[in-house]
């Protein structure tokens, strides 16, 4: 379709990529609110189906193990299949795969439900894996150059605001009406953005009808182009052997060590190692997720502005190299206090402070790869998910034998070495078109 003709009102009027980024934000609100349930859940389901500790380690890494490995080909889904059918395919699969959790037990005992709870955990990863790399490539189309990062910020904000939502209402839920009733009817609003997204979502700018030409200026021509219909091997090899695409992964994966001890340990830490009630964990053990949106946000915004005054190369770097160290230090105290709620506010804080370098890890990548974000968030998201996948059965380990201080110590450590390593990342390198790469300001707009 052909873009809307300006009109004297267009100046004023409201932006299509603002709309579209509210779809990406419901989608990664609904993604995390799936991943976040079953942790919960976890809670009621480990005695109910005899699973131990370490059995629900496995199944968290199952769910890691896909959601790593199809990072990339997600990437690659994406760029060749577009985001509009992408994201409709991959979301309905996840709803299915997450429903199989809680349907499971009515047919299947034994060894054969451990089977089924293991392929769901398996085939929900997969699904998901390919949300944030095309998310990614959709901001680079829609929104302006160097303007990537508050974008991509809220984005992961709503993936933090679907586990703040998932974690007291989850656990309220399944207080009155079980794990298996709870999970069953949370699941089901899906449908509806999925339906809604099929209908407005549009791959590119040009091809929306509500996106007038004043809009498409903003954009610059280049996002009036259409997108190439697949990725050449040879763009492959150039994203693959990027060195600061391969910097930006390795750092990912030191930074999501941290990030998946909070996500899927908190509730539990509060539970088994603070004392507290399953409700009163839930409801307090929301507020780490409300922290990290904030983060999430005013980082996003953060890295926009150091990019546009200091440029691509020392802009992208401000926010890791200050907040990661202090997420080390917050999560350090965090562990060491003795009051309970002096530790959900110092946890709070840490995941804040991690939270604030998700904007600049993708918008980094975006002014690094441009029209092949997706491919390229792909290789940084595989990297990332592996500090999940070495992380999870390692802080199952810990908090099997109750050494939940040690756990979180590593974390510290963590969060300390991924932030030093962006001194040697530079986003200003831009892979050129020629299979090398051009040195360039990502910058500015």
């Amino acid at each position: 379709m052909s873009a809307a003709p300006a009109t004297a009102l267009s100046p004023t009027r409201y932006r299509v990529r603002w709309v579209m980024l509210a779809y990406l934000f419901g989608f990664a609100f609904i993604a995390y609110m799936q991943r976040t349930s079953f942790s919960v859940a976890s809670a009621q389901m480990m005695p109910e189906l005899g699973i131990s500790q370490i059995q629900l380690g496995w199944l968290m890494t199952a769910y890691l193990v896909t959601y790593t490995v199809f990072q990339l080909p997600g990437g690659v889904f994406g760029q060749w299949l577009g985001a509009r059918r992408g994201l409709v395919i991959t979301t309905a699969v996840a709803l299915l795969a997450t429903l199989a959790t809680p349907l499971a037990p009515l047919w299947f005992k034994g060894a054969a439900l451990a089977a089924v709870l293991l392929l769901s955990r398996l085939a929900v990863g997969a699904a998901h894996a390919p949300l944030f790399p095309i998310s990614t490539g959709m901001i680079e189309a829609w929104f302006p150059v160097g303007r990537w990062g508050w974008p991509n910020g809220l984005q992961s904000a709503g993936m933090q605001l679907g586990s703040a939502a998932a974690t007291p209402l989850i656990a309220l839920l399944m207080v009155t009406y079980g794990w298996k009733q709870t999970l069953v009817w949370t699941s089901l609003p899906v449908l509806l953005l999925i339906a809604l997204w099929a209908w407005y979502g549009r791959n590119r700018p040009a091809e929306h009808p509500g996106v007038t030409a004043t809009e498409l200026a903003e954009l610059g021509a280049p996002h009036a182009e259409p997108p190439a219909a697949s990725m050449s091997r040879r763009d492959l090899m150039r994203v693959l052997g990027n060195r600061d695409v391969v910097l930006l992964a390795v750092s990912y994966t030191i930074m999501n060590y941290v990030f998946y001890l909070l996500a899927s340990w908190s509730f539990l830490y509060l539970v088994q190692e603070r004392h507290l009630s399953v409700p009163d964990s839930g409801l307090l053990g929301a507020l780490p997720f409300i922290a990290a949106a904030i983060g999430c946000a005013v980082g996003g915004k953060l890295t926009d502005r150091c990019a546009a005054r200091f440029g691509a190369r020392l802009g992208y770097r401000i926010v890791p190299l200050i907040a990661l160290p202090l997420a080390g230090l917050l999560q350090y105290v965090g562990v060491k206090v003795g009051n309970p709620f002096w530790a959900v506010g110092a946890l709070s804080l840490t995941y804040c402070a991690i939270e604030m370098t998700e904007g600049p890890y993708a918008a980094a990548t975006i002014a690094v790869a441009r029209e092949h974000s997706m491919t390229a968030y792909g290789v940084v998201g595989t990297g990332g998910n592996l500090g999940g996948i070495i992380g999870t059965p390692l802080v199952a380990w810990f908090t099997a034998h109750g050494a939940w201080t040690a756990a979180f110590l590593t974390g510290t450590v963590a969060a300390v070495v991924s932030g030093v390593m962006w001194l040697w990342i530079d986003a200003s390198r831009v892979i050129g078109a020629d299979g090398g790469d051009s040195s360039g300001s990502a910058a500015g707009g």
